[in-house]
């Protein structure tokens, strides 16, 4: 039997997602914008599907954006938001945060735009104090993700969404990349101080290639493709409503039993560390201590004498399907940024390999994936 402890890359669909996926998929024959019979019953499943997500993330359906996925709504969110705040206009955001978000950074600062990257602490948190000094009048938006998908650190981000509201009118707009959040962490807090929250369906058992944003109401963001009436006028395009309304279901149900996942993933990642550190020596641990806030699912190690992205390899050919860290920057050859901005050294960065719990597995996983590592470890190379 194969373990999978790659969830933070993705998900499975979930069975009552892919019920509505298939039945949708096989029903509908409209556009949800034209105005006929079979177009108004696609409209109706999108508006359904609209006001379900809003319901289950706490905001207004009208502040609900649906995009392709996680990244789109990230670059929506940055580049719309700085663009929208006019020339000269910039971000703050952090080192250790996604590469799309990253890479929306690189792309308005190319642009001429001022952009700040904070450091962070060894256990890669952001602090606040560095982000309050790191504002100016130019700072149009602060993009601080809420949790990391390398190490499961979390972000002060209700602190920071507390500091730019005492600013008052004219502050800077606050996005959090909270993919990774949801089902794992209670959002509503983040989501009652940010103005952007991006999140992603296939981190939660729905289908690939639906991502949503939510916009506080009254919040001004430029298209990144031009104009069109879908979504707002966000995101021109024909939405595909099978999909979305599969999201919207796997969205609930990640909501409604985040207590439960919370709660069984973390005495799993706690069982499995005290057994990887009783069977490898030198074994190490990135990120948060697993008795501070953090993502319930997520370990993160560095082994000793290994170099993690062979290493994936090797423990696939095993039984054993893990990460070295993003699976969106799975083809690089270079060490996890994300390590290498807690202050690690390239070898120990190299070394590292992510794990982490999907809402299905057991101590069973644990038991195998140790001994899975144990042997692979040990073996000849």
């Amino acid at each position: 039997m194969r373990v999978h402890l790659d969830h933070n890359a993705t998900t499975p669909i979930r069975p009552e997602a892919l019920e509505v996926l298939c039945e949708l998929s096989r029903r509908l024959a409209g556009n949800p914008s034209s105005v006929h019979a079979a177009g108004r019953e696609a409209r109706g499943w999108l508006d359904e599907a609209r006001e379900r997500t809003a319901a289950a993330l706490g905001c207004h359906e009208d502040e609900v954006v649906f995009t392709s996925g996680g990244t789109e709504s990230i670059q929506l969110a940055l580049a719309g938001a700085v663009r929208a705040g006019g020339p000269g206009r910039g971000l703050v955001t952090c080192a250790v945060e996604h590469s799309a978000v990253l890479a929306a950074a690189d792309r308005l600062e190319r642009e001429g735009r001022p952009v700040v990257r904070l450091p962070v602490d060894g256990t890669g948190r952001v602090s606040v104090d560095a982000l309050e000094a790191a504002l100016t009048p130019a700072t149009a938006l602060v993009s601080i993700q809420t949790a990391n998908n390398e190490l499961g650190t979390l972000q002060p981000v209700v602190e920071i969404g507390e500091l730019l509201a005492r600013r008052g009118r004219g502050r800077p707009a606050f996005h959090t990349d909270a993919v990774q959040a949801l089902g794992r962490i209670p959002l509503r807090a983040i989501r009652e101080r940010a103005d952007l929250l991006s999140f992603s369906a296939h981190k939660v058992g729905g289908p690939t290639g639906v991502g949503v944003l939510v916009r506080r109401t009254g919040l001004t963001l430029e298209p990144l493709l031009g104009t069109g009436s879908q979504e707002g006028g966000l995101r021109p395009g024909t939405e595909s409503v099978a999909a979305i309304a599969a999201a919207a279901v796997a969205i609930e149900l990640a909501v409604r039993e985040q207590g439960d996942y919370a709660a069984r993933s973390a005495r799993l990642c706690r069982s499995l560390w005290e057994q990887l550190t009783a069977c490898i020596p030198g074994v190490l641990l990135n990120g948060p201590d697993l008795d501070a806030p953090r993502l319930p699912n997520t370990l993160n190690v560095s082994l000793p004498g290994v170099e993690g992205r062979t290493l994936v390899a090797r423990l696939d050919l095993e039984g054993l399907e893990a990460s070295a860290g993003s699976a969106c920057a799975s083809g690089s050859l270079e060490p996890s940024h994300v390590l290498l901005a807690l202050g690690h050294a390239s070898e120990r960065a190299r070394a590292a390999l992510r794990l982490s719990f999907g809402r299905m597995g057991g101590e069973e996983d644990v038991h195998n994936t140790v001994e899975i590592l144990r042997r692979t470890i040990s073996a000849p190379r």
